[in-house]
């Protein structure tokens, strides 16, 4: 896939800037990306959830989203998990991984998820995430 290469491309031409990884990934840059993400993905699920938008622990919930609206059977995009329906206990801690993973990493959480491939059982924020919980094994 291109954008993978594209994301691994730039991963690895990061890699090699001296000092950028301590700037990419201070909270004072990190979080504004959350923060950006966050905002973004709230409007975009509130549209699309018409308003069925819930707060669980430190999730917001969008369910009721069309299924073209998000990845296999959710995404979570800075603090927002867009869904239809997967609600159960176990996939919200797998999404609550990837939230605090999006809040570590801010906008840097893009290139270097798809940088960490399509397939869960290799894709390190999945494995950290719990692959059971989330629905992979």
């Amino acid at each position: 896939m291109r954008l993978t290469n594209t994301a691994r491309r730039f991963v690895a031409w990061a890699r090699r800037v001296p000092g950028l990884r301590p700037v990419m990934l201070s909270p004072v840059v990190a979080l504004p990306g959350y923060w950006f993400a966050t905002a973004c993905a709230l409007v975009w699920g509130g549209i699309l959830s018409r308003g069925r938008v819930s707060r669980t622990g430190g999730l917001i919930v969008a369910r009721g989203c069309p299924r073209w609206a998000f990845g296999r059977a959710g995404t979570t995009i800075g603090a927002v998990y867009l869904t239809r329906d997967h609600l159960a206990t176990a996939v919200l801690q797998h999404e609550s991984v990837h939230r605090a993973q999006w809040r570590h990493y801010g906008l840097a959480f893009i290139p270097l998820y798809v940088a960490a491939g399509q397939d869960a059982a290799r894709n390190r924020f999945e494995i950290e995430a719990g692959l059971e919980n989330g629905g992979y094994r």
